[in-house]
């Protein structure tokens, strides 16, 4: 017997009306994603020191040339709303107070990936690539790797390089600056 079922899908504005009435709390560890509530995991520790180590990082690296959201919003489209470990944005005054920053905003997207690695993967990559990010780097902590998604074409990402070792991780958004695995592992 088959059964027929019909999901209901929010729209970022409705994700948005649903926290301001407090039907979903600030504490929820929730993502939108394809109209979809997502509840994500528990952050362990290492996950933790590694996106605290980043952010150190990142702001020598850039200063003041970038924003560096850690675990903020990021609207990829109606129907969706990430909180990707590490955004780095584009500069603007008011720091995103008026909006999420979108699209548009965002030089690289960082996820580190510890218990999450084929949820980032398989769901999260591929919103990342239709949404036109230039770059998203998924470390994987269990592998001690860091892959570098870039080249955005046809909605995917056509450029896929992993860093081991103590390989330099390619990256246009960061300049001339160069990282190598073991700076952005705990």
């Amino acid at each position: 017997m088959s059964v027929d079922v019909s999901r209901r899908l929010f729209s970022v504005d409705e994700y948005h009306r649903m926290r301001d009435a407090e039907i979903l709390v600030a504490s929820d560890r929730l993502e939108l994603l394809d109209g979809e509530i997502v509840e994500m995991n528990p952050i362990g520790s290492r996950h933790a020191a590694c996106v605290n180590k980043l952010n150190s990082l990142l702001h020598r690296v850039l200063g003041d040339s970038a924003i560096i959201g850690v675990q903020n919003p990021v609207t990829i489209d109606q129907l969706s709303e990430l909180q990707p470990d590490i955004a780095v944005l584009r500069r603007q005054d008011d720091f995103y107070a008026a909006r999420h920053p979108g699209p548009g905003d965002v030089q690289l997207i960082i996820e580190v990936a510890d218990t999450s690695l084929e949820y980032d993967r398989q769901l999260k990559l591929p919103l990342y690539a239709r949404a036109g990010i230039p770059e998203v780097w998924l470390i994987d902590l269990a592998r001690e790797v860091v892959e570098v998604f870039a080249d955005v074409t046809a909605d995917r990402f056509a450029a896929v390089t992993v860093a081991r070792g103590c390989d330099p991780i390619p990256s246009r958004a960061l300049g001339d600056a160069v990282l190598r695995v073991p700076d952005v592992l705990p």
